[in-house]
């Protein structure tokens, strides 16, 4: 059973910069992509960004793009740097996993960690 543990959230100004981790566990063979999500109060969950295996391009939201960076350090965990964060970037981030080379659309989550950005 995979599991998933994302960290690094809290509470920033506008225009600053938080970095998440997620450390994934219990993965099998072939490969997994790794993606971010996020859900704000009210709405629905959306992509941020996703990395299809470690050391390819990383794929984003247009409304992150430039903004954030996904990268793997290995294949069972993502890190999301955040920088220039907006008060709309406020939400909860998720860390997702899926037993893939291509579809991106998690089969497991982790529990999400909360960002808030806010002067």
């Amino acid at each position: 059973q995979v599991q998933l543990v994302e960290s690094g959230g809290g509470w920033v100004q506008p225009g600053g910069s938080l970095r998440l981790s997620c450390v994934g566990s219990g993965f099998t063979g072939g490969n997994y992509v790794m993606s971010w999500y996020r859900q704000a109060p009210g709405k629905e969950r959306e992509l941020v960004a996703y990395m299809v295996n470690v050391g390819g391009k990383g794929r984003y939201a247009d409304s992150v793009k430039d903004r954030f960076h996904i990268s793997r350090d290995n294949a069972e965990g993502t890190s999301l740097e955040m920088n220039s964060l907006k008060p709309e970037d406020t939400a909860v981030y998720y860390c997702g996993a899926r037993h893939s080379s291509f579809a991106y659309e998690p089969n497991w989550w982790g529990q999400g960690t909360q960002v808030v950005v806010s002067s």
